[in-house]
């Protein structure tokens, strides 16, 4: 095996390691390293055994050293990049999942969770971003310097797992799992009371007891035990079903949807108790741990189990379901795009949803227990808690309240005036669709006020006969503070905006800006379309007006060549604002060339390049008003 010694027998540690005593395994593979004997493979192992007891974010640095002391292995690529998403190492986790699907190695499977890793971890920035309102809180009177998990309620009691046993438990030097229980002093806060041992007959010194779904009349238990190994046919992890007779729990017994072969764990009745769910990795699946569910007839029997399928399951690991009130499913999974680890997702239409942050982190986030959408219990190793595994509240949080307005001024402008605010004006405000949502009039100073939606893009207008229209664009989007930077409850924001509204005067020369062409060319490059537009804009804004384009150039060049080109060129704009919807009656193009000059520089004038530049400009004059 991998494992062994260059003298062909197998090392204490790797004897350890192979009896999945991990964390013995770990100190003797550390020994290893500091006496410098395969160095590579210690470290490989120590990295291994660190993912394989569940405490991936520590194996980071070891599968670093190991492929830095030349480890082939090609799982250890791919778990280092796990190891590195487990440590919200976003970007590099990323490159490590690229790079090893790109190398084109020969696990199928793992290049194929490459890439599935590599798409997962661009969504966890935008996961983190994304508001829930969600206040988390630690559980105090529940957990401990040793793990907590797998909440759930049973009448006035929470009924949760535990590694505080004193016995250790040689694969990651934590106690054996037991269930346990609270009936807390305060049961809407969650405080005081007294951990109790559940049950004797359900709670063996010598297996992990742990992960108890309940019936809906409390007097069924099932549950998972890890067993001691002298149980001939059975792996190490099984489901057991107990029931609470003459006020006793009956030995618990090995039910039938179990596989031999599989690790079968994180049992869940549904509110009714017809369909019991559960985690597996048995044949059948998607990879990894899956969510399986059977079905209970009349007289307690499970029908086979089924797989719940791709949507649901990956090639990741799913474990942890449950079934809330509502019916909704929840399920815990590190396959489907995270935060790190395991996170908590919601079934919506077949498909998980992400339950964000605060409530997910980059720690394992599992085991959930929801009373409704906005409030619940579930597990998690995240850094700040007493220890191991614990258990967390969330609520959901009233959230404050932001509401836009958008403050305006409309101007009037004569030719060579000031202007001067626009009384009793109409303002129309207009949705993306451009529908008016609203619209007001201005007050004797020119002002008005409009109340916004938030996530949302408008169009302000004024418009008055014999006057350019003007419109700006508004938009809400973006612009909604973090919660933290809320000072109350209700909090009103304010945007502002100008509408001048400039007389139409015949014969008015506009430059438009920006418009390039490529030398002695007239093709409309990209960048001068988008200027264009705006023009297209005012047209469409101001139906009544017709127009003259005119292109000009400097003095440079023959008088004749310049002529044409800034023919050639005024054409080519019109014929762009044309292609956009704009009756050509209302256009009409005109080149000048040289003709109107804006300075001295004419033939034979020493001029600087930014003095001919302003002979050279497209302008648009207003040639008529329809009535």
């Amino acid at each position: 095996m991998s494992g062994c010694s260059s003298t062909g027998s197998m090392s204490k540690a790797d004897k350890k390691f192979a009896k999945a005593e991990y964390e013995t395994a770990i100190k003797l593979y550390q020994d290893d390293i500091k006496k410098g004997k395969d160095v590579a493979n210690a470290n490989y192992k120590i990295a291994e055994a660190y993912r394989m007891s569940n405490r991936l974010p520590q194996s980071e640095t070891y599968y670093q050293a190991a492929l830095e002391a030349g480890n082939k292995r090609e799982d250890a690529k791919f778990y280092y990049g796990m190891a590195l998403k487990a440590n919200a190492k976003y970007d590099e986790a990323a490159n490590q999942f690229n790079a090893y699907a790109a190398a084109g190695g020969k696990n199928a499977n793992l290049i194929a969770r490459a890439k599935r890793e590599a798409a997962n971890v661009q969504k966890a920035t935008e996961l983190l971003n994304t508001p829930t309102y969600m206040e988390v809180t630690n559980v105090q009177p529940v957990n401990s310097t040793a793990s907590e998990y797998a909440p759930v309620m049973k009448g006035d009691e929470l009924v949760f797992s535990s590694s505080r046993g004193n016995k250790t438990y040689a694969g990651n030097g934590e106690g054996f799992n037991d269930i346990f229980a609270i009936k807390f002093d305060d049961a809407e806060a969650m405080t005081g009371g007294t951990v109790r041992g559940f049950d004797n007959q359900i709670n063996l010194s010598d297996t992990h007891d742990a992960a108890a779904t309940f019936s809906k009349d409390g007097n069924t238990v099932i549950f998972a035990r890890g067993n001691t190994g002298s149980k001939k046919g059975t792996l190490n992890v099984d489901l057991f079903i107990s029931r609470f007779k003459n006020g006793v729990w009956s030995e618990p017994k090995m039910i039938s949807v179990n596989d031999k072969r599989a690790w079968d764990s994180s049992p869940a009745f549904s509110p009714d108790g017809t369909t019991l769910y559960f985690s597996s990795d048995r044949k059948g699946g998607q990879g990894g741990n899956d969510i399986w569910k059977t079905t209970l007839d009349a007289s307690g029997r499970f029908s086979a189990p089924q797989n719940l399928g791709p949507e649901i399951n990956t090639p990741g690991n799913e474990n942890f379901p449950f079934v809330a009130p509502d019916g909704t499913l929840y399920i815990s999974s590190d396959g489907h795009p995270g935060l790190g680890m395991l996170d908590l997702y919601r079934i919506e239409n077949g498909k998980p949803v992400n339950l964000g942050a605060p409530i997910n982190s980059n720690a394992d986030d599992f085991a959930p227990f929801i009373k409704d959408k906005d409030q619940g219990l579930f597990s998690s190793n995240r850094a700040g808690g007493a220890g191991g595994d614990d258990i967390y509240s969330f609520k959901k949080k009233k959230p404050k309240l932001v509401t836009f307005y958008l403050e305006g001024a409309v101007n009037l402008k004569e030719d060579k005036k000031s202007a001067v605010p626009a009384a009793n004006q109409k303002v129309l405000l207009k949705d993306k669709a451009g529908k008016t949502v609203q619209e007001v009039v201005t007050d004797a100073q020119g002002k008005f006020s409009l109340k916004l939606d938030t996530a949302a893009s408008y169009s302000v207008i004024a418009e008055k006969d014999k006057y350019i229209t003007d419109k700006k664009a508004i938009t809400t989007i973006g612009k909604t503070p973090p919660q933290a930077q809320l000072q109350n409850e209700m909090n009103d924001i304010r945007l502002s905006t100008v509408l001048t509204l400039d007389k139409i005067v015949v014969g008015k020369a506009f430059e438009v800006k920006d418009i390039n062409y490529d030398y002695n060319q007239y093709a409309i490059r990209q960048d001068a379309a988008v200027n264009l537009d705006s023009l297209v804009m005012f047209l469409n804004d101001n139906p009544k007006i017709t127009i003259e384009l005119s292109s000009h150039t400097d003095a440079r060049g023959k008088d004749d060549f310049n002529m044409k080109l800034s023919q050639q060129r005024a054409q080519a704009a019109v014929d762009y604002i044309v292609s956009k919807g704009i009756d050509k009656s209302r256009i009409t193009a005109k080149g000048y060339g040289e003709s109107k000059l804006k300075n001295k520089c004419k033939n034979n004038v020493k001029c600087t390049e930014a003095e001919h530049e302003k002979n050279r400009r497209t302008e648009f004059k207003v040639t008529k008003i329809a009535q």
